[in-house]
């Protein structure tokens, strides 16, 4: 595949804020995995010396750790796809987690640089939904030679 062909126009979604974009969720994709990741070794005892391990939790954190470590995962392979349920479950999940630190703090404990970090990533992808809005809805105005 050529880096560069003449004579071609340049595909859609490959300028700098499409790529970035990508690069985005990607990174958020990863993060994804690694929570999902964390939350699946807590659970069958690999870290914490097993004391975070299913069968010794209560029941709320049965609940919620089982349903993130299967929603997580999900989340990271649609946001690397890129596909349209990727940032739906990641924001089930990420919801999830805000409504378990924040809302029942006496249950799951208190953890604001999540809840923080959760809405510094929906602040960040609002931002680009809506550049990447008012690029196409610019990229549709421009005049072109049948417009004339």
């Amino acid at each position: 595949m050529a880096i560069l062909q003449i004579g071609t126009s340049p595909e859609v979604g490959t300028g700098a804020l499409e790529a970035s974009f990508r690069l985005f969720l990607r990174l958020v994709a990863l993060s994804c995995l690694l929570a999902g990741l964390q939350y699946w070794a807590r659970l069958i005892g690999y870290s914490e010396g097993g004391a975070f391990r299913f069968d010794l939790i209560p029941s709320y954190w049965q609940l919620a750790s089982a349903s993130l470590a299967v929603l997580l995962p999900v989340a990271a392979v649609g946001l690397w796809m890129q596909v349209s349920w990727g940032p739906v479950l990641w924001v089930v999940a990420a919801g999830s987690e805000v409504i378990m630190h924040k809302g029942l703090p006496l249950w799951f404990g208190e953890r604001p640089m999540l809840i923080m970090a959760h809405a510094v990533v929906v602040c960040v992808y609002i931002g680009f939904r809506a550049a990447l809005f008012f690029k196409r809805r610019h990229d549709a105005r421009q005049v072109t030679i049948d417009s004339l």
